[in-house]
């Protein structure tokens, strides 16, 4: 029995790091649809927005929705999870992590790194912007922010492909669950369609297709980038996602 007045294990937050277009979305929805596990929708969206001056979709809306000073943002991901719950689960664009915002509250997250391949992300971007780049797509960005969790964790941290969740999505997030110290929940293979309370406004410009989805949907075959200027930025991007394959949960 637990003592009266013993204070509650501290939550779990789980920070992780993907570029757009890239699964991230169905991952939240999987964490999401466990009942022990509150999300956070790209917490630094906003923040990015007012410092860079980026013309993203619904810019207005979204600086009018979500805070903005990244460093109440990151006092908000150090605090209690929502609703109590035992994780905390936080859905990151790397593209988003300006220099100017501080990675210091990175340190009382476990870190996870969801990958894809250049090709298949510049695809799906490009179908909903009319022009992209590598800055775009978050690959550099997400190389840096890797080798700072490493640093952190004095170990390389998860890395998770988006292909293989596809293509085996129980084996891969049980043994993801593993690296992170918690349960696998079969809940997290399957959730019901629609939106959700926890989803950004910027769900109506980018959403469609996972609020019709119900869980993992098998892989696609490749793409093929007719544009040469799409061609040149998977060209760029290629290393840095065939370095963090390597370390790819099989």
């Amino acid at each position: 029995m637990k003592a009266a007045g013993a204070e509650r294990p501290s939550p779990v937050r789980i920070a992780m790091w993907s570029g757009p277009r890239n699964l991230s979305t169905a991952m939240m929805r999987a964490f999401g649809n466990r009942p022990d596990c509150a999300v956070v929708d790209e917490p630094f969206y906003a923040a990015f927005l007012r410092l860079s001056g980026a013309d993203h979709p619904m810019r207005a809306e979204i600086l009018a929705a979500q805070e903005n000073d990244w460093r109440k943002v990151a006092a908000t991901l150090l605090g209690p999870p929502p609703g109590g719950r035992a994780l905390f689960y936080q859905k990151h664009m790397t593209h988003h992590m300006l220099p100017e915002i501080g990675r210091a509250w990175m340190s009382a997250c476990r870190h996870a790194f969801l990958i894809r391949r250049p090709e298949r992300v510049l695809a799906s971007y490009a179908a909903k912007r009319e022009t992209v780049g590598l800055a775009d797509i978050g690959f550099v960005q997400q190389e840096e922010l890797f080798d700072r969790a490493a640093d952190l964790l004095g170990e390389a941290p998860a890395v998770v492909d988006a292909d293989r969740i596809l293509a085996d999505p129980a084996g891969v997030l049980a043994r993801l669950c593993g690296r992170l110290g918690i349960a696998f929940d079969e809940r997290m293979l399957a959730w019901p369609a629609g939106p959700r309370a926890s989803d950004g406004i910027w769900a109506a410009h980018w959403y469609d297709a996972v609020n019709r989805s119900t869980g993992f949907a098998p892989t696609a075959p490749p793409p093929r980038l007719e544009d040469p200027a799409l061609r040149a930025v998977a060209v760029a991007a290629m290393p840095i996602y065939e370095r963090l394959s390597g370390y790819a949960i099989g």
